[in-house]
């Protein structure tokens, strides 16, 4: 970036600057929310709300099996 270029975009730096920071913290909630951990966590909330009743057999199973495939994909496997 020239000196002419860097003095006209000179104002959006705090734009960018938040960009990047919103960008980071998107990153890491994704790999938060992928980790093996958090869709263990997640499997067993779901066990949770099914014991309790909140969601039926057929809501359970669907959302139980899309949670084994993020599983095995977090796993590399």
């Amino acid at each position: 970036m020239g000196l002419f270029t860097g003095l006209l975009t000179l104002p959006l730096a705090p734009v960018r600057g938040t960009m990047w920071i919103a960008e980071k913290v998107a990153e890491q909630a994704e790999r938060e929310m992928t980790s093996e951990p958090a869709i263990r966590r997640r499997l067993l909330e779901l066990e949770l709300r099914h014991d309790k009743g909140e969601i039926d057999d057929e809501e359970y199973e669907a959302a139980e099996s899309a949670l084994l495939e993020e599983l095995m994909r977090a796993r590399g496997a």
